[in-house]
């Protein structure tokens, strides 16, 4: 840190060069991220909140009140008006809160938790950080947890089975329906991770696109990791843990005496909380409405389908499964698909180079003509590599 600071316009002009390498949404040619460009409306009720504490909401009740507004609006979204849950700092620490409330829950007796291999590595820090054993089970070959081996895997340590509504690789949608069943039938915790799928599968099912069970519908599910800093529109960080009632957060209650005469009570990883996230969801929701998120998720599927197609035009390209959401996932052959991403790169295209295929999320910032300008460009790159 220098002695003096520096003035506004200084600090202003540096800025402006430094973060010019940062890569820009409305390029149109980031196609590896699960985050966009938030709303106009958020990014403005995020930045006059910044002062604000949700851990303190002896100070910022307003803000409180807004948070808990949220959540019961998300629970709707989910099929709970009940839920209870807090927007926390994305599905990371949504994903740790839920094993935490998992293992409370059962005083420690249990220590193994069911995943498919399809699951976000947060789980893996989640066990880290709580002592747990994750026991990994394979997919169908639809991409989907196999329901037979979790059934094998079930015994008397079992204390938790991870779904996904929306794998990070493909955006496929475990059943869910036959984990609450399971669930049920060994008195075992069954958390959702629908971190990216939960602001799209609402919408697919009212569009009449799907027609799956994958939230609180399903009455074995106990919590559901949703993120609006994803497909919801909001800045970062967003994410959201929701609970099928409030005797899950009483759990990991602890009252605080230094804070608000002692009446503050705290059920989340972080104390201090900043409340411009809620705040930024609530605009965004309220923004929006049903209706106007449905037209982005309709947008999205549709310009998805255009890349499906045309894709499948290619000679040397082969998608891995036809696509549930706004996720695809191609592989080329006779060449290294890290080859293709370099080159592409090379042209500006961010893609996501994963270890069995090249990944690409068509979201909001994606329009139908970068698709086809990519695709045009990806045939040029297989055409040059012999």
């Amino acid at each position: 840190m220098q002695e003096k600071g520096f003035s506004e316009e200084k600090i202003l002009k540096i800025l402006q060069k430094r973060l010019c390498k940062d890569q820009k949404y409305s390029s149109g040619k980031i196609l590896a991220s699960m985050c966009t460009n938030p709303l106009e409306i958020s990014k403005k009720t995020y930045s006059i909140a910044l002062e604000k504490n949700l851990g303190d909401e002896f100070l910022f009740p307003g803000s409180s009140n807004l948070e808990k507004e949220v959540i019961s609006m998300l629970g709707v979204l989910l099929s709970n008006s009940h839920a209870a849950g807090h927007i926390v700092s994305g599905g990371t620490e949504a994903n740790i809160t839920a094993l935490w409330v998992a293992k409370k829950q059962c005083n420690n007796r249990k220590n193994e938790v069911i995943i498919p291999i399809s699951a976000h590595y947060s789980f893996e820090r989640a066990a880290d950080i709580l002592g747990l054993k994750l026991v990994e089970v394979p997919l169908t070959n639809e991409f989907k947890i196999d329901i037979s081996e979790v059934e094998n895997e079930i015994n008397r340590q079992t204390l938790a089975i991870i779904g996904i509504a929306g794998s990070t690789l493909l955006g496929t949608v475990d059943d869910i329906p036959k984990l609450s069943d399971i669930s049920l039938e060994n008195d075992v915790f069954l958390h959702v991770d629908a971190a990216f799928g939960g602001f799209v599968i609402p919408f697919l099912k009212d569009l009449g696109l799907y027609e799956g069970v994958f939230d609180f519908e399903a009455p074995g599910v106990k919590s559901i990791t949703i993120d609006p800093h994803k497909m919801g529109l909001c800045p970062i960080p967003a994410g959201g843990i929701l609970f099928r009632d409030t005797s899950f957060l009483s759990i990991i209650n602890r009252s605080v005496d230094y804070i608000g005469l002692g009446k503050v009570n705290l059920t989340t990883l972080q104390g201090t909380r900043p409340a411009a996230p809620s705040i930024a969801v609530w605009t965004a929701m309220k923004s929006l409405g049903r209706s106007g998120y449905r037209s982005i998720v309709k947008k999205c599927i549709e310009n998805t389908a255009i890349l499906y197609e045309e894709l499948k035009k290619l000679d040397r390209t082969q998608v891995i499964i036809k696509p549930t959401m706004n996720i695809i996932g191609f592989t080329c052959s006779g060449v290294d698909d890290k080859l293709v991403v370099d080159k592409l790169l090379k042209k500006g295209w961010i893609l996501s180079l994963c270890q069995t295929c090249i990944r690409i999320l068509v979201m909001p910032h994606t329009e139908a003509k970068h698709l086809k300008e990519f695709v045009s460009d990806l045939n040029d790159v297989l055409l040059s590599i012999k």
